[in-house]
């Protein structure tokens, strides 16, 4: 998650080991095209260890309420799974993750931040993005 509350990436796996982390955080960084300043985990110990192997350079601060925000952002995720009645297994669940998340962020703007009016412009334009993209046709 970033500073603005963005999911930059989720990644589903067995363990949760050094070997795990490290490759999280190297796909991550592959994906982002650059590196943090800092990083935000809970105080599982694999993380510091992982990201002493990967980002040298970056300040890791783990406290019990900084990654309160990152573990908010599960909740979606965790209803749409009780919806889906579970996940056939880790492929299904990852390749579901991985697209959910960018889709979902697109179609719930910060509402809050936002006046009526301009929410409603936001979400029409959106919905016209999306169409576009989904190759759909404009319903008059």
């Amino acid at each position: 998650m970033d500073s603005e509350g963005n999911i930059l990436d989720v990644l589903l796996q067995r363990q949760r080991d050094t070997k795990a982390a490290e490759r999280f955080f190297r796909k991550l960084l592959k994906k982002q095209n650059f590196v943090p300043r800092v990083i935000v985990t809970d105080k599982l110990k694999s993380y510091g260890a992982a990201k002493k192997r990967v980002m040298k350079n970056v300040e890791h601060r783990q406290h019990k309420g900084l990654n309160n925000r990152a573990e908010n952002s599960h909740q979606p995720t965790r209803t749409r799974e009780r919806r889906m009645r579970r996940f056939k297994s880790p492929g299904q669940a990852q390749r579901f993750l991985s697209a959910f998340e960018s889709i979902r962020g697109h179609f719930h703007p910060k509402q809050h931040e936002l006046s009526a009016k301009r929410y409603r412009e936001q979400m029409r334009q959106r919905f016209e993005d999306w169409r576009e993209v989904a190759c759909l046709k404009t319903v008059a």
